[in-house]
């Protein structure tokens, strides 16, 4: 029988993978359980602050408690793609196709450079069973022994399986350091080695751990090959020694990732993080997706384990290689006592530049200079940094007399987290009461109600505008931060795009819709006196001093005529058109940028505006949304919004729009109906995601007691309309 059928009987036989999640919220082992919003108040704050694309799924795997941030989003793998590999693997050896004993000749041909050892260290002619080719593989990433594996496998076998397993995006394009003889040419040119989803790899990781990928031997042996993974410088980073991480990991230049089970003392935590597109390329300790990813998985633990114990051992010596809070307050500590300051990333990594440091310290005060901090070295050092603040001595805090602020007016609206509000009355745009309404503040996605303001306008008086079709361009596709998940070549119609942008707050259908509509709103901008036409980022420069009026015309001519320049321009232009004297836009999305704020009292402004389009009315109701985007090559695929605002899943809520950065806090414009009436608030600067649906739900609970709608108050709605009149 060939390979290629068995292999499709196996398939479709006793080892046919179910694709169910499970989703079971109940108390752990250990009586613990978390919710999917406590996770992403912890986890969206650290990827929100990365430079770059970053994917994350996480999943309990005795409770199902979940969180996801872009886990739908195809990504490289670099060697990830490894993993999938393996269980491929071992589905053909428990099919019998192949034995793990097998033994496997070394060849010159075969070696490849890269990670691993067997390039470096074994002759032509070694030879090496499949399973320790394969250990070989996952515990020191060989890139000659994936290749020695892939070669027993098949090449086309690891894609064909995750397609059929409801993993079409995971897929094995080339064998390593083998681009030119790749199955999936533009896959490989976008992605690399490999694609996959977070989503997937952690489904995977399910069902290992579960058994349901091969028999319950080979899944313990794919298991324990994951365990011997000896890098520790991503998922396991800042976890405790003892904890257990089953994992593999992939780094290459712009794309670093980690996947695995995390087994912790509440249960075994499934994680997977992507990233791509990272501003820092750099092969160091403290590269800085490497400490994203070991900065989520401890976040992971510390949320599923909150009472876990640390290692028993308090260590009293400190030196490289060490990690944790007490390297942070070393470095802190350094930092302060060192003059100048050797400004040491405060990351607890004990690597050679916090070695340097030690050894410089320990020079100035006359102490053996180890580079290790021993005991005599602490007492140099004490008292610690151990906060970003210092701590003043006891005899300090102690004497210091705090002042009472007035007691609690228990008249006035609500006490929120939020930094402003404003509250207005939907029917008018005339703001009824808030706080710190005029205060310029950072606003997030928020900045989305006018881009589809615009793109709403315009169709208004050219209703064909809908039909056009847009098509992704790299920029739009590479833009960080939420996504609508439409690719580089992918298009779809204007009108389906303005979902993508208002549901899932899409960054990228922001850029995508400027890049369209820039150039044709330009006259928009030009009659606007008075209107903005900053660029939205800060022009390049060479250093020089004296460029020539040339140049400068010529570079003000190449922005006129950029679209996404053009389009930031219109924006600004209708700002100062709808009397938004305190807003200034650098970008159509609201990713943090210089400049770019608004007020809470503006924002009512926009929002009555576009509230009496009819279209925009139903798109910010809109709960969730599908639709068929065609590829460049031809092909059509499914995707499906959600829209990211938790209130419409209450009555009496129907939009309109979040907004979350590390700058702008948390925003959330909405609007609450009673009856006949609307009133429109906008909170912006909330402490968490979940603080600013409490703020809305309080301030609006509020604002309707202050002004009830008429039937509540006894009143005919005519009688009500008369006195409006008035």
């Amino acid at each position: 029988m060939k390979q290629t059928q068995c292999r499709r009987m196996f398939i479709s036989g006793f080892f046919r993978i179910p694709v169910a999640l499970i989703c079971v919220f109940g108390l752990s082992a250990g009586g613990y359980c978390q919710t999917p919003t406590e996770l992403h108040d912890i986890l969206t704050p650290l990827i929100a602050a990365h430079e770059g694309e970053v994917a994350v799924q996480v999943r309990h795997l005795e409770t199902g408690a979940s969180f996801k941030h872009q886990a739908d989003k195809v990504m490289p793998t670099a060697s990830l793609i490894k993993l999938p590999v393996m269980i491929e693997a071992y589905r053909q050896i428990s099919a019998g196709m192949l034995s793990p004993d097998q033994l496997i000749q070394l060849t010159e041909e075969d070696k490849v450079p890269g990670s691993g050892i067997l390039t470096r260290h074994f002759g032509a002619g070694s030879q090496l069973t499949l399973q320790d080719a394969i250990r070989l593989m996952m515990a020191y990433s060989d890139n000659t022994a994936t290749n020695l594996v892939i070669d027993q496998i098949g090449l086309p076998a690891t894609s064909e399986t995750m397609s059929r397993m409801g993993f079409p995006e995971t897929k094995l394009h080339a064998r390593v350091y083998r681009g030119s003889e790749s199955i999936f040419p533009e896959r490989s040119r976008q992605y690399g080695l490999g694609s996959t989803r977070a989503a997937d790899i952690v489904m995977l990781l399910q069902q290992l751990h579960h058994q349901q990928l091969a028999t319950p031997e080979y899944c313990e042996a794919m298991l324990e090959h994951l365990k011997s993974c000896e890098s520790r410088s991503k998922l396991p980073r800042y976890l405790p020694k003892k904890v257990v991480v089953a994992h593999k990991t992939g780094s290459v230049s712009r794309s670093r990732c980690d996947a695995g089970i995390i087994y912790s003392a509440n249960g075994p935590i499934a994680v997977c993080v992507l990233t791509s597109e990272n501003a820092d390329r750099r092969w160091a300790d403290d590269n800085a997706a490497d400490v994203l990813i070991g900065r989520i998985a401890r976040a992971v633990y510390d949320h599923f384990n909150p009472a876990a114990d640390e290692d028993s051992t308090v260590p009293t010596v400190l030196k490289s290689g060490a990690f944790g809070r007490l390297v942070e307050s070393l470095q802190r500590t350094l930092n302060a006592r060192l003059d100048p300051s050797p400004e040491l990333s405060v990351d607890g990594d004990f690597g050679s530049v916090t070695e340097s440091a030690v050894v410089r310290f320990q020079t100035t005060r006359k102490i053996e200079a180890t580079g290790v901090v021993d005991e005599q070295t602490w007492q140099a050092l004490s008292p610690l940094v151990t906060a970003p603040v210092p701590v003043p001595d006891p005899e300090v805090v102690n004497s210091e007399e705090l002042p009472l602020a007035d007691a609690d007016d228990v008249t006035g609206p609500p006490f929120v987290s939020c930094k402003a509000w404003a509250v207005a009355d939907a029917a008018t745009g005339t703001v009824l009461d808030g706080a710190n309404a005029e205060r310029p503040l950072d606003i997030a996605s928020t900045t989305k109600v006018m881009t589809a303001y615009l793109v709403l306008k315009l169709a208004e008086s050219e209703p064909a505008v809908l039909d056009e079709t847009v098509t992704f361009s790299r920029a739009a596709d590479r833009t960080r931060g939420s996504t609508a998940g439409i690719q580089e070549g992918e298009s779809l119609p204007v009108r389906e795009l303005l979902y993508g942008l208002l549901l899932p707050s899409g960054n990228d259908a922001a850029v995508a819709l400027a890049e369209h509509f820039g150039p044709r709103l330009t006259p928009l901008a030009a009659t606007a006196t008075g209107a903005s036409t900053e660029s939205p980022t800060e022009s390049p420069t060479d250093g020089s001093t004296d460029a020539s009026a040339d140049g400068a015309a010529d570079g003000a001519a190449d922005e006129a005529l950029d679209p996404l320049s053009q389009f930031v321009a219109a924006m600004n232009a209708a700002a100062h058109e709808l009397g938004m004297e305190n807003t200034s836009f650098r970008n159509p999305h609201g990713l943090t940028q210089d400049g770019h704020q608004s007020t809470a009292a503006d924002l009512v402004r926009l929002a009555y505006r576009a509230l009496q389009l009819p279209t925009f009315r139903h798109y910010i109701s809109t709960r969730q949304r599908g639709c068929t985007v065609i590829g460049a090559a031809g092909y059509t695929r499914n995707v499906r919004w959600k829209n990211t605002n938790r209130l419409l899943n209450i009555d009496g809520y129907s939009g309109v729009k979040t907004g979350t950065t590390n700058r702008a806090g948390a925003c959330l414009i909405s609007l609450s109906t009673r009856q006949d009436r609307e009133l429109l608030l906008v909170v912006l600067g909330s402490a968490s995601s979940t603080g600013r649906y409490v703020d809305s739900r309080n301030l609006f609970r509020w604002a309707w007691q202050q002004s009830p709608p008429p039937s509540e108050t006894g009143e005919s709605s005519e009688s009500s309309d008369k006195k409006a009149s008035q």
